[in-house]
């Protein structure tokens, strides 16, 4: 009997540490650190908008936040593994012009575009920018025309990859001006500038937060903004539609987490990218480049995106684009 009852009190115990367990707030988040992976070599501009918005979120969330470079295939290798990751609000990916782009240009890709994530917020958008080096003859988007007209298949393009900006950029361009044109891509903006400025290539319809400080600095001359209206940020640079009518690229940025984060986590992310991108330091380095800052909501990323998805599937179409 007396066992009876040392085991009925024992069960007891445990049936109320269970309850008080249960009853304990869930842990805040974040815990540990957050990690923004960057689908393109480090150097380019995805990169620097990474940089400057992971140290104002670190601030925000109290936790550190790590940025992850993972080039390759146009971006998919990057956002492919945040597809993958934990839905935890732990990993997320700094999207871009392809992601918007790669599900009408890739005859499959490893993940469901349109399912496999949750949108954090929109940071913003913002011209490309046709440079050629310091020292090119094309000084204008006729020179280039011209020149291309004259020698096809001589002149090269250069981009930080598939299915990016300035791949769609230079392959709108050579669709519209009906010339023909070199693509080159690379693994990211930085190794691309750097052959630009090497003269292994030509040209680049950079995002304008590459390539900025090269433009600042005399090193590069910016032709033409890809905006159909010209940047107030590049005073007096015409847009390619004043030579090419009907030419318009704009590039942008968001966060992304794979999809089934739980919407506590989203609304601390969304609020703390919210407060770094509005902040004086973010606002310096990007909008001087061009970029317009949006800070929106989760919706807005979502409605952006769908709509540039059906922008592009029609212009890949009608232009026949291919990745190289």
């Amino acid at each position: 009997m007396t066992s009876l009852i040392r085991r009925f009190f024992n069960l007891g115990a445990v049936a109320a540490s269970f309850a008080l367990f249960a009853a304990l707030p869930a842990a805040a988040f974040p815990e540990k650190p957050v990690r923004l992976v960057v689908p393109f070599a480090p150097g380019g501009g995805t990169d620097l908008i990474a940089r400057t918005l992971g140290n104002g979120m670190a601030s925000a969330l109290g936790q550190p936040v790590i940025i992850e470079n993972k080039p390759g295939a146009g971006t998919i290798i990057g956002t492919d593994m945040v597809a993958k990751s934990p839905a935890d609000g732990y990993t997320l990916v700094v999207a871009s012009f392809a992601h918007a782009v790669n599900p009408s240009l890739m005859a499959k890709l490893p993940y469901a575009a349109d399912k496999a994530f949750t949108p954090v917020v929109l940071i913003g958008r913002g011209p490309n920018v046709l440079v050629v080096r310091a020292e090119s003859p094309y000084r204008t988007v006729k020179d280039i025309v011209a020149a291309a007209t004259a020698q096809p298949d001589k002149l090269s393009y250069a981009s930080q990859g598939n299915g990016t900006s300035a791949h769609l950029a230079g392959e709108m361009f050579t669709n519209l001006a009906k010339v023909k044109m070199i693509h080159i891509p690379y693994r990211g903006a930085g190794p691309a500038i750097t052959d630009l400025l090497g003269g292994q290539v030509d040209m680049m319809f950079a995002t304008s937060s590459a390539v900025g400080s090269f433009v600042d600095s005399g090193k590069l001359r910016a032709i033409a903004v890809t905006t159909p209206e010209r940047s107030p940020a590049l005073n007096g640079v015409p847009t390619v539609a004043e030579t090419v009518p009907g030419y318009a690229v704009e590039s942008w940025y968001g966060l992304y987490a794979p999809a089934g984060t739980p919407a506590d986590a989203i609304a601390k992310l969304n609020a703390a990218a919210r407060k770094a991108v509005t902040s004086d330091e973010f606002r310096k380095k990007v909008e001087q480049e061009g970029l317009m800052v949006t800070a929106g909501t989760p919706a807005e990323l979502d409605a952006y995106v769908r709509r540039e998805e059906a922008r592009w599937r029609k212009i890949v179409r009608e232009n026949n684009l291919k990745v190289d």
